[in-house]
């Protein structure tokens, strides 16, 4: 039994009440030097864990269980290698100390699943680490600088909350199940100098839920984030030049040594207002956040060992053997959505084959090839890349160009395709199953800012995306920085312009939702609905289009790719809903984004109608020019009604009906907060008279007690401040819309509680608002009263 039982009692959070269980009445104490040393000593004797000395005292600092994790790490005579959890996965073992660690001293690591988002903040690059050639239980994060550190931090911290958190369960039970963990080092590309600490790899979701009950009910996400890059790293955020230190508040030495001081101390405040709060007679909500989330559960991978055969090289047996553990937790009990594990396979698999060496492409080309892919060499960096002349343009539309051309050359796409199908567990992988890993990779540049479209365009992706018979088949980039020049060359049958146009073209018209998956419905819709004329795999269209004899559809090809924007939806792609929301925010471009139908004979190859108007480009109109015939045959023409002969004497009567009627009436912007002008703002939103009154006022002393002001004149104030509030609302809304695409999907520009609330606040002030439109709507219809002797009112 323990000296002191837990405690258990309820605390208010937010509107609901927690019944908070097993509450300690004292919080672990600090461990000493001599006490760090006993974790690290056994560390390094042991002969499966190999870590930097830095790296075990990240680890013994982190920890509440010295001696536990000491014991762990000892060899016995029945197992030399000690009391550590072992995990086998694809390749390698992993030896792991199982504890319980401060929640302060846990950095969030790159989350796997947002390897098909895009993010504000990019991830560090990430490198394995070897000791006299054998994998050491640790990687290097690599951050331009401190601030790139913090930002990520609050970023991931962030971007975890406002999509789902823990809280309450936390707070009612703590963090019941372990955090899977592993040291790091820290390094920086400006200098500052590198430390070591640990990293949550699965669990982020918990640790931060962790911060947000420490934070209060009160605290969003963002006072949450924060409040966690404050307590790791103190409230400086940059990092002294030169001498390669940061400031911290935490004295002079070592950043890695100040930063852990740093924690030291705001720990220690910490635990003396736990103090304080547990010893109430009835302990408030404050005692139960220190209490449930001072420490956490842990699973600390500390060495790991790659077996025989297995030919991946040792810098990268861990990071591999970790994103083994984590892909089959988040495949068989929590699952990715299917784009990221398709980020995850297609990465790992082009890893591997890097390194196993069996390809006939050099490894350096490789190496290039998957930091395009992952993102870590950004599309500016397209040119130095790849220098040979001419270069390419460095643009979004190239990187796919060159991504898709390098994972399918004949001698890397076998390879590619086994290594994926071990990592997947299949027996096979077609050229769809493959292209389907290909879709999330593409996409990276321009993901957030097509995003109402993403789900179509990776539909189109596995149902073969631009994977013709001739793209996988040996051919060569030809950079332009005019893709129409291409159609020539094409046509006289140069097979690198024509899959050149095949790739760019058909990336710009599936990422802009002009082809998407053929389905059974489909042919039934209209043609301005997304309708086909006949039903075709994605990549066969793109082939179609592609092939030598056809002008139309390698023009329409070479359009669409030169009027492609990795930053915008055009026109073509947007719904109703959207355009309407455009119009009102007047977010509205200096070129429209419009992608038109083709004129062969027109000199800028645009199809006008007879007023002189250039005519949008439909999936119909694609798929058409595809294959012509077929589509002739699908749909044939039909003969054109020849009308009855009228009788110039009968009088025609007045069209009545339906048909008669006018055009619907459509909301036209007007100039009140943004929005169509309606019949409640015209009644609410005129100007107030300009008598002076309030402005004249200001400057004025007040009137005094006993002669108030009329609430005729107090009225026109509040008047101009309900005004104003309802329009700095709209505007606020309008720019949040317009950084949506900047912040990216993983992190919700609003989170839902927040627009819940709001929700209900703008109801209630609409019913409001509502109310007294009618009756003042009513006052304004009632006649005058008759008095008497009432004089007839002849003016206003």
């Amino acid at each position: 039994m323990p000296l002191h039982a837990p405690r258990s009692f309820t605390v208010p959070w937010g509107s609901d009440s927690v019944l908070v269980s097993n509450v300690e009445p004292t919080l672990p104490d600090t461990s000493r030097d001599a006490d760090l040393a006993k974790v690290v000593d056994a560390g390094k004797a042991n002969p499966v864990t190999l870590l930097p000395e830095a790296a075990w005292q990240a680890v013994a600092r982190a920890t509440t269980g010295i001696e536990g994790v000491a014991v762990q790490l000892r060899p016995t005579t029945a197992d030399p290698a000690g009391l550590l959890m072992v995990e086998n996965v694809d390749g390698a073992t992993l030896r792991s100390v199982v504890t319980r660690v401060h929640l302060s001293e846990l950095l969030p690591g790159i989350q796997p699943r947002t390897g098909m988002e895009v993010m504000e903040i990019p991830d560090p690059q990430v490198q394995g680490i070897t000791d006299e050639g054998r994998p050491c239980a640790i990687v290097r994060y690599r951050y331009q600088d401190l601030a790139h550190l913090r930002d990520h931090v609050w970023q991931t911290i962030h971007g975890t909350l406002s999509l789902n958190s823990y809280a309450p369960s936390v707070l009612a039970r703590k963090v019941t199940r372990n955090l899977i963990t592993h040291p790091v080092e820290i390094s920086f590309e400006d200098g500052t100098e590198s430390f070591h600490a640990l990293v949550v790899r699965d669990g982020i979701t918990r640790l931060a839920s962790a911060w947000s009950v420490l934070a209060g009910p009160d605290a969003d996400a963002a006072q949450t984030a924060q409040l966690t890059v404050d307590s790791l790293f103190g409230k400086k955020a940059t990092a002294s030049s030169g001498a390669g230190g940061a400031a911290s508040d935490a004295g002079s030495g070592p950043l890695g040594e100040r930063l852990a001081a740093g924690r030291e101390k705001w720990r220690r405040k910490l635990k003396e207002e736990f103090a304080r709060e547990i010893a109430a007679g009835e302990p408030g909500p404050r005692a139960a956040q220190i209490a449930q989330t001072y420490v956490v559960p842990a699973q600390i991978a500390v060495g790991a060992e790659g077996h025989p055969g297995h030919l991946l090289a040792a810098e990268d047996i861990f990071d591999d053997a970790i994103r083994s553990v984590l892909a089959s937790v988040h495949v068989e009990f929590k699952q990715w959505d299917t784009a990221a594990q398709n980020v995850e396979v297609a990465t790992r698999a082009l890893k591997r084959v890097i390194q196993l060496g069996d390809s006939l492409v050099p490894k350096d080309d490789l190496q290039v090839v998957h930091g395009l892919a992952v993102g870590r060499i950004p599309v500016e960096e397209l040119p130095r890349v790849f220098a040979q002349e001419p270069t390419p343009p460095g643009t979004a539309l190239w990187r796919a160009v060159y991504l898709v051309h390098a994972l399918t050359r004949p001698e890397l796409l076998e390879p590619l395709k086994d290594q994926a199908k071990a990592i997947k567990g299949g027996k096979r992988m077609g050229l769809k199953g493959f292209a389907e890993l290909l879709g999330p990779l593409i996409d990276l540049p321009w993901r957030s800012y097509k995003k109402h479209v993403t789900t179509q365009a990776r539909n189109a992706w596995n149902n073969g995306g631009v994977l013709t018979s001739d793209v996988i088949q040996e051919w060569e980039p030809r950079p332009t920085d005019d893709f129409t020049s291409l159609v020539k060359p094409a046509l006289e049958g140069d097979i690198d312009a024509r899959c050149t146009l095949a790739v760019a073209g058909g990336v710009a018209l599936i990422a802009d939702k002009l082809l998407t998956r053929n389905v059974g419905s489909a042919l039934m819709a209209a043609k301005e609905k997304g309708g086909v004329p006949f039903r075709a795999d994605v990549n066969q269209v793109v082939e179609d289009l592609s092939q030598q004899h056809n002008e139309r559809g390698l023009w329409i090809l070479a359009l669409a790719a030169e009027r492609f924007r990795s930053d915008a939806l055009p026109e073509n792609a947007v719904t109703m809903r959207q355009l309407i929301h455009k119009q009102k925010s007047g977010d509205e471009s200096d070129t429209p984004y419009v992608h038109f139908r083709l004129d062969l004979d027109s000199p800028d190859k645009i199809e006008r109608d007879g007023n002189g108007m250039p005519v949008t480009l439909h999936q119909w109109d694609v798929v058409w020019a595809s294959n012509p015939e077929r589509a002739r045959k699908a749909h044939p023409p039909k003969a054109r009604p020849v009308p009855a002969a009228v009788n110039p004497g009968t009088p025609v009567p007045p069209a009545t009906g339906p048909e008669s009627t006018a055009l619907p009436k459509v909301l036209i912007p007007g100039p009140f907060v943004g929005s169509g002008t309606t019949a409640s703002e015209r009644a609410a939103g005129d100007e107030p008279e300009a008598d002076g009154s309030s402005a004249s006022e200001a400057g004025n002393p007040p009137p005094a007690p006993s002669t108030p002001r009329p609430a005729s004149q107090r009225a026109v104030e509040h008047r101009q401040v309900l005004r104003e509030s309802v329009t700095t609302a709209r505007d606020a809304l309008d720019h949040l819309q317009l950084l949506e695409p900047e912040v990216g999907r993983h992190t919700p520009i609003v989170p839902l509680s927040v627009l819940d609330e709001l929700h209900k606040l703008l109801i209630g002030l609409q019913t409001d608002v509502e109310n007294l439109r009618r009756r003042v709507s009513r006052d304004d219809d009632d006649p005058a009263p008759e008095d008497e002797g009432a004089q007839e009112e002849v003016g206003v």
